[in-house]
């Protein structure tokens, strides 16, 4: 009888699906009897997966423990005349929507493994986010994840929700959002009077009137919800703290190595302009990179209808990875709009609790893979190079990814903010990882089993690093019910303050964690004299690395104005498609 039952439930699916609903109508009615008298219990366990939303019911799959539904439109697609627009309501639907496998993620650029060339995957339909939950889920906090790749790439899979909401006793929600050139994009044929460019923004502050209005259903409290993101989705999150369109959306954020970065309108359409000339010039639309950048500053219905018209591949692949390099992919516009003029110094911030996070060795990620260092071709030498970048290169990311911030926030900001610093796998931590040390993402292993870190340490099978993962998410726990990280039988986490500039720092040995809580802070200008005074390198080599590695990242604003770099934003820079 189950078999029949379930035969029955998957034809009423796929009829409605097809748009029968006079079939569906009959076989509805040929079968309520059996469903009512005969299998009440396989009718829960086959509606058990079944959640009513704005828009209609949508059908997930069990994980494990967890409950998952996986890419729930929050936005209809933006794509054709809504691709450079505010996103829009999706569209009802009158049957229980399948959200059992994971959705494409947007459009953006991907290195083929087999060939090296760069290659187009995702979509311009990505307005979608998986919700997890647990089966007797009721009024739980929720956490909200924008995931990293510095805007340009990424997918909401990046930390998969299972462990999170049985550990962290919460509801997880991971957002998809426009990316690249179709998330940010200023050029003066797609202004608005009174609208951003800050597409991708917009995207985010749309799937969070979502969690409001549709959470409860999965057990999650709409008024409790702590939004969070992890390097260029960390970097959002605190934009989201200076901004007027996302005032009373989230009651407490949490900020995974993402500091304090915003782009000048001006600077970021030059540069956008240029980034996009060579297509210009493919079309026949001028004659040459530069007539191409002029003809793409119009403000006119032409150049308008050519953005509109290019290819979606051909704009994911206009640019190559900027690596925490702002000049390389402007976003986070500054336009008075969504992020206000004062940018960080607005006196109007939403103040929530927060907790910053990062890794004591932050840059090793993007310092091992720089080619800058290829032309160096002493080995002795190059060898000498990586490692001077990647101490300094990481000192300075790492204060930037939050005593930077949190020295910025406390001229206006009421709330606790809580630091936290994985010093695990570093130099001075008892457990080492080669090369990498506590990486820019050390913090993802600890929230979920299954992320893209394996080859770099065996996580897993670390009783220390596991133990200190259990007591990361303990802390996490609290913070989510309220605001507050302590807890029972843990090392107390006192907030940071002007006055007191502790750190939650996270290590651990073979099989337990240490965890103290202790001033690790220091400024740019101490890290910038152990630079000058740092004599493995000869004047000129470190002067390359200065230029050519560190020069113009996120966190090298001060390292500019000591050393007079290059500015990015006005060198011009080829294309690396």
């Amino acid at each position: 009888m189950k078999s029949v039952l379930r035969t029955m439930l998957a034809m009423l699916f796929f009829l409605a699906a097809c748009g029968v609903e006079s079939s569906v109508e009959t076989v509805s009615s040929s079968s309520s009897n059996i469903i009512s008298s005969v299998y009440d219990n396989d009718t829960e366990e086959a509606y058990a997966l079944v959640r009513s939303t704005r828009h209609g019911e949508v059908k997930g799959t069990q994980s494990g423990d967890a409950l998952v539904w996986y890419a729930i439109p929050y936005g209809a697609a933006s794509v054709s005349e809504r691709r450079w627009q505010e996103p829009q309501e999706p569209s009802n639907w009158n049957y229980p929507k399948l959200c059992v496998r994971p959705g494409k993620p947007s459009l953006q650029y991907e290195v083929d493994s087999t060939t090296g060339n760069m290659i187009a995957v995702g979509t311009e339909d990505c307005l979608n986010l998986d919700v997890y939950t647990t089966k007797n889920a009721d009024n739980l906090p929720v956490l909200v994840y924008i995931h990293g790749g510095d805007n340009q790439t990424g997918t909401s899979l990046e930390i998969p929700g299972e462990q999170i909401v049985t550990r962290d006793h919460c509801v997880y929600v991971s957002v998809n959002y426009r990316l690249g050139l179709l998330g940010f994009n200023c050029l003066p044929a797609l202004w608005q009077e009174g609208r951003t460019n800050n597409y991708a923004l917009m995207d985010l502050a749309k799937a969070l009137d979502w969690v409001k209005d549709n959470i409860a259903a999965f057990g999650g409290n709409p008024n409790n919800i702590t939004v969070s993101g992890f390097s260029g989705g960390g970097c959002d999150v605190m934009s989201m703290l200076i901004s007027p369109m996302f005032r009373g959306k989230f009651q407490k954020a949490i900020v995974f190595s993402g500091g304090m970065t915003l782009s000048d309108m001006d600077l970021s359409t030059e540069k956008t302009a240029e980034l996009l000339a060579s297509l210009a010039v493919e079309d026949d639309k001028a004659k040459d990179e530069k007539s191409a950048k002029e003809y793409l500053l119009g403000n006119n219905d032409e150049v308008r209808e050519y953005l509109y018209g290019l290819d979606g591949d051909r704009l994911a692949l206009a640019m190559g990875d900027a690596s925490i390099r702002m000049s390389d992919f402007p976003h986070l516009f500054i336009d008075n709009i969504v992020i206000p003029y004062e940018g960080f110094m607005t006196e109007e911030y939403n103040d929530v609790p927060i907790i910053l996070v990062t890794g004591t060795t932050e840059f090793s990620l993007f310092n091992q893979s720089d080619d800058s260092f290829n032309k160096i071709k002493d080995e002795g030498l190059r060898d000498k190079a990586i490692s001077f970048s990647d101490r300094y290169g990481s000192d300075m990311y790492r204060i930037f990814n939050t005593e930077m911030s949190a020295e910025q926030m406390s001229f206006q900001y009421e709330s606790n903010i809580y630091i936290a610093q994985i010093d695990f796998g570093s130099p001075t931590s008892k457990v080492s990882i080669p090369v990498y040390g506590s990486f820019h993402g050390i913090f993802i292993p600890m929230l979920s089993d299954h992320h893209g870190y394996t080859s770099i340490f065996d996580f897993a099978k670390h009783a220390g690093y596991q133990d200190m993962a259990d007591k990361f998410n303990a802390y996490l726990a609290n913070f989510l019910a309220s605001g507050n990280p302590n807890g029972t039988g843990l090392t107390e986490w006192t907030p940071w303050t002007t006055d007191n500039k502790v750190s939650q720092v996270f290590d651990a040995d073979d099989n337990l964690a240490t965890i103290e809580n202790k001033d690790v802070s220091t400024t740019y200008d101490e890290i910038m004299a152990a630079m000058d005074k740092d004599d493995t390198l000869d004047v000129k080599t470190k002067r390359y690395v200065i230029e050519n590695t560190l020069n113009g990242r996120w966190f090298a604003d001060a390292l500019h104005d000591r050393y007079k770099t290059p500015d990015l934003w006005q060198t011009s820079q080829q294309s690396k498609r």
